[in-house]
């Protein structure tokens, strides 16, 4: 098989995740990076193995031989970045969350997606993460059917970006979007079913409440809760905190049904951990049926490597080997631009109800 030629958009944070974990697959590798930070590019190319560095995204639709575009910017830049790819050079793309900011966006969204007809994938790397693939393997039989489903995020404040473009509703779509749509993604997917009306009650509570950036203070939430109804009669919370910093799981996703619960708990990334405190937990999936009663856990230990080269427990690099399939024509989207976008539109709507502080009927 000839290698693949990727395309980078984006050279920060993620961008730089998403360059470590591609350089590990046999089969594809960044031949080109963009990023308005010339150190950001320049360092990204070296960690490529040297890269071409484009002068815009333009330009890196002009490099010879590109196969395919991951798209790692700021999220404000994502939907307006799909659109020039689509009138420049139409390519299969990966493109980070969330896909839109604003909801007057939706229908460049819809539009966008009914044209375009490479592939393209929505970067959720929650799904893969191994704790919530055995959760989702496991699920239907555990539960008999998903009733009662929670996912509770306790975490670290928002890192600083360049710019602070995330310290802004404006630029990010609002907390329940930027950090959450992972998370409403994961509710559509575990249940199987479409959300009919939502109830939320978040806000500013603990960060950010003094930071001023160029004479606007920051007015990003850093926690509260969501409330889904779901078609099929389901019932989904959403618990997010972002001043947790001493907790030992990050994420906690727990589904209960007629026969059963089972639960996942996962640790931060181990960057973040103590060191003082040697490596940190071992992410675990407990099952808990009714009759019988027997409660039971298993450890699903993370590959050290991949956890040292990003924060997503390996879901990164088991992400883009899918997505390498779809390039090479063998495999199929596994998360669609629909599935994007009706993620957003669940964090916008959870972001509408909390500031009206009213239930929603989505429609």
């Amino acid at each position: 098989m000839s290698e693949k030629i990727y395309g980078l958009i984006g050279c920060g944070m993620m961008g730089t995740e998403h360059l470590l974990n591609v350089s590990r697959l046999d089969g594809a590798k960044f031949g080109v990076v963009y990023d308005p930070l010339p150190d950001n590019a320049a360092r990204a190319a070296q960690l490529a193995g040297g890269a071409r560095v484009a002068s815009s995204v333009a330009d890196l639709l002009a490099h010879p031989g590109l196969d395919a575009v991951v798209i790692c910017s700021p999220n404000f830049c994502h939907l307006d970045q799909l659109e020039e790819i689509a009138r420049i050079r139409p390519l299969p793309i990966l493109c980070e969350k969330p896909l839109y900011t604003r909801s007057g966006d939706a229908a460049r969204v819809a539009a966008f997606a009914a044209a375009y007809k490479p592939p393209v994938w929505v970067a959720m790397e929650y799904r893969y993460m191994p704790p919530i693939e055995a959760l989702l393997a496991d699920v239907h039989a555990a539960t008999g059917g998903v009733k009662m489903l929670t996912l509770r995020e306790h975490r670290i404040p928002f890192l600083k970006k360049y710019g602070d473009w995330n310290r802004f509703n404006a630029n990010t779509g609002g907390t329940l979007v930027e950090k959450c749509c992972h998370f409403f993604d994961l509710m559509r997917l575990i249940i199987g079913s479409e959300p009919v009306r939502v109830m939320a009650s978040a806000g500013q509570m603990v960060n950010h409440l003094d930071e001023v950036y160029d004479g606007k203070t920051s007015d990003i939430w850093d926690g509260g809760y969501a409330i889904f109804d779901f078609a099929c009669g389901a019932r989904a919370l959403l618990e997010l905190c972002m001043f947790a910093d001493g907790t030992k799981w990050n994420e906690e996703i727990s589904c209960v049904g007629p026969v059963g619960k089972i639960e996942c708990r996962i640790p931060g990334p181990q960057r973040f951990w103590p060191a003082h405190l040697g490596e940190s937990p071992v992410p675990e999936l407990s099952l808990y049926p009714r009759h019988p009663k027997n409660p039971s856990t298993r450890l699903l230990p993370i590959d050290p490597e991949l956890s040292r080269i990003g924060d997503h427990h390996g879901s990164t690099f088991t992400q883009h080997a899918r997505f390498l399939e779809v390039v090479c024509g063998r495999g199929a989207v596994e998360v669609s631009l629909e599935d994007g976008a009706k993620a957003v539109r669940m964090g916008l709507a959870a972001q509408e109800a909390a500031r009206r502080n009213s239930v929603l009927d989505l429609g």
